[in-house]
């Protein structure tokens, strides 16, 4: 299943937020929550377990990320209209 990219960044960064979180207070609240958001990211990406989960994620953000500056250059005018407005 493919993710948006703002979706599964999202996942990401709350599960490393939460982790690190979980590991400083060790809470019942934040290993819920932890555990929620290792069962989304399972189940966005098709996996049985978080590392398998986490690193299919980090390989299709990789693959999904705009070159440098690709951005750019999309956006950019033609070099005929860039003529024409000189």
């Amino acid at each position: 299943m493919l993710m948006a990219r703002p979706v599964l960044k999202n996942l990401l960064e709350q599960y490393e937020t939460l982790r690190a979180l979980h590991a400083e207070q060790g809470s019942k609240e934040t290993l819920r929550r932890l555990e929620d958001v290792s069962y989304t990211l399972c189940v966005s990406t098709g996996t049985r377990d978080i590392d398998a989960a986490l690193a299919a994620a980090r390989h299709r953000l990789a693959a999904t990320a705009p070159a440098a500056g690709q951005h750019r250059a999309r956006h950019a005018a033609p070099k005929s209209a860039q003529a024409l407005a000189s």
